[in-house]
């Protein structure tokens, strides 16, 4: 009996961590409107970034090789900005970090990260090393691509939940 109560215990508890973990998995948002919906209703929204996926131009405006590299950023400060409020054709929404890294070559920079994804989709990463004191711009990137939906080559992935 012990043992038939144990093995019973052990599938009931098999079960709800399976369908937990379900439960838990992210969702992905496969278009613009979907991840501004999520941020308008105060959904935490996860960024994973593909930078192999899009097309990188330097601060030259040469585009270059975009390297085998992923980044990511959960989107918690945000602005929305709807087609005409700030003269731009495409209503889009803009978030950005910056964070203290140590690069290989360039030594202590802050490395700073703007999202910015528009309406009909594309999404443009702005990335660049300033030097911590003088905030001289030492690397500046700009990546363009689409939102991942499934169909597209998009290196932006959007996701809602744990």
């Amino acid at each position: 009996m012990t043992r038939r109560r144990l093995a019973l215990g052990l599938m009931v508890l098999a079960t709800i961590c399976t369908s937990t973990a379900a439960w838990a998995r992210p969702k992905q948002l496969k278009s613009a409107s979907e991840v501004v919906t999520a941020l308008l209703a105060g959904t935490p929204v996860h960024a994973v970034l593909h930078y192999k996926d899009m097309k990188l131009t330097d601060d030259a405006g040469k585009d270059e090789t975009s390297p085998d590299a992923t980044g990511g950023m959960e989107i918690t400060t945000w602005e929305y900005f709807a087609a005409g409020a700030v003269h731009n054709p495409v209503g889009y929404f803009a978030a950005s970090e910056t964070h203290l890294i140590k690069h290989p070559r360039y030594g202590y920079v802050l490395n700073y990260v703007k999202l910015s994804v528009y309406d009909d989709g594309q999404v443009k990463i702005v990335a660049q090393y300033l030097a911590p004191t003088t905030y001289e711009v030492m690397m500046d990137e700009t990546f363009t691509t689409l939102v991942a939906d499934g169909k597209n080559k998009g290196g932006a992935v959007f996701f809602v939940g744990d």
